[in-house]
């Protein structure tokens, strides 16, 4: 693979590592920055406070992924790639700068708020954006290879993120972390869109894209009405969404909280444990994401979705009785390798879906949807679960939901060898003659 192709790997999947930094800070420097906007004397109501307006980051989502799926679909993926930047600058920057609860009331809480709707609406347009890019610019052959790079760099998000927090943890007082230090990790998440936004002004559009015939005269293109055309296929991403991203967040966010909160273990230890379960995860995907060059899209799946159906359950089990750290670094990472089938790959699969003129919202708004349902809810769902004295009710559905996303990958049709410029055209998607990896 050349230099260029390297390239625009990079460009196309960077933004997703900056995206999931601020969206990492945010959820575990809130501890930290909850008393700076709220009256003090109820630290937990101000924690809660603060989530709250976290949360608002998640039914953006579905809004971000139909408005900026629009415009990747009618002024061209790069111009969609460099909006998600700047708007994931933006709340960046309002973030670190956002007055606290001394200086301006609930002035602050205004801006956070603003912040975290800004910070909705570009993630729910970058994924789509980055998948369509990433597959599209890609060579037929490498399509599964190329576009695994969003999880690569999704992971190295959330690395880069915790090993921050480590750092400051270690080096700043709590009173600095409460009083001012917060705002060093939105700071330099502003910095590193900036870069990424730089990039990405000088990025090419997709060859797919360009090529399109119906791109300047289709007054339908990235519009629900052409998405309402291919309704079989948004069902389909929804459906082959939810088991993946139900068991991702299981494994990865809700992990560190599971192992101190339901196995017993020191907050430090079930740190290193993510971390280090997260690190071999990131680099299998792109190992992954070559197979399924070689061998298809399908096989992947399946292997995830009966690997979580079957395995959820004793993993989940075990897991809450690993009384050290390589017991559940084994365990964790077993679990990972059988969602990197999901995860390796799912970009492309979308995408390859699509015919151009749709394929950014058809990535997108479904994508989002199924995410806030499943996998924005993830983390709700099991503590309602543990909650409720059934925790291991919660281990059930999520290979419920594994279940549901098998029955989908078994009756749909392989995608691996279907031409991006022929798809949804004469009825039929055909197949590129040089889909085969040299």
């Amino acid at each position: 693979m050349g230099s260029e192709q390297w390239k625009k790997i990079w460009v196309g999947s960077a933004g997703n590592m900056v995206e999931w930094f601020d969206w990492f800070v945010y959820a575990s420097f809130a501890v930290y920055f909850a008393d700076s906007f709220f009256p003090k004397g109820n630290d937990t109501a101000n924690l809660m406070n603060t989530m709250g307006i976290f949360a608002v980051g998640f039914f953006l989502r579905p809004v971000g992924g139909w408005l900026l799926g629009r415009v990747g679909d009618r002024k061209g993926r790069k111009a969609a790639l460099t909006l998600t930047v700047t708007l994931m600058s933006a709340s960046a920057i309002l973030i670190a700068v956002a007055p606290t609860y001394a200086v301006a009331g609930y002035g602050g809480v205004a801006v956070l708020l603003i912040a975290r709707m800004l910070q909705g609406l570009s993630v729910g347009g970058e994924y789509a954006a980055s998948a369509t890019y990433l597959t599209e610019a890609s060579a037929p052959g490498r399509r599964g290879f190329a576009s695994s790079f969003q999880y690569v760099s999704m992971t190295a998000g959330q690395l880069l993120g915790l090993g921050l927090q480590i750092v400051l943890q270690r080096t700043m007082s709590e009173e600095a972390l409460h009083s001012w230090a917060w705002r060093i990790p939105f700071i330099i998440g502003a910095l590193g869109a900036a870069v990424v936004f730089y990039l990405r002004r000088n990025m090419l559009e997709t060859d797919v894209y360009a090529a399109d015939e119906d791109a300047a005269t289709d007054p339908d293109r990235g519009t629900l009405k052409a998405l309402l055309a291919h309704k079989r296929e948004a069902f389909l991403v929804i459906a082959l969404t939810m088991g993946g991203t139900v068991a991702y967040y299981t494994y990865t966010t809700y992990l560190t909280k599971y192992l101190s909160n339901s196995a017993g273990m020191a907050k430090s230890t079930a740190s290193l444990v993510s971390f280090c379960a997260l690190f071999l995860f990131m680099c299998l995907q792109p190992l992954a994401g070559r197979l399924s060059d070689r061998i298809g899209r399908r096989p992947l799946l399946i292997t995830f979705a009966i690997g979580s159906t079957f395995l959820t359950v004793p993993i989940m089990t075990l897991l809450r009785h690993a009384g050290s750290f390589w017991p559940a670094l084994g365990l964790s990472l077993l679990a990972l390798v059988v969602v990197t089938g999901y995860t390796s790959i799912n970009a492309c699969v979308k995408a390859e879906l699509f015919p151009t003129g749709i394929r950014a919202l058809g990535v997108a708004l479904p994508y989002a949807i199924a995410n806030a349902l499943f996998g924005g809810t993830a983390e709700y769902v099991a503590l309602w679960f543990k909650n409720g004295g059934i925790e291991s009710g919660y281990y059930w559905y999520v290979a419920g939901c594994a279940a549901v996303s098998l029955v989908v990958y078994l009756t749909m049709r392989e995608t691996r060898t279907i031409d991006l410029h022929r798809v949804g055209k004469d009825g039929a998607a055909a197949d590129e003659q040089a889909a085969a990896p040299a």
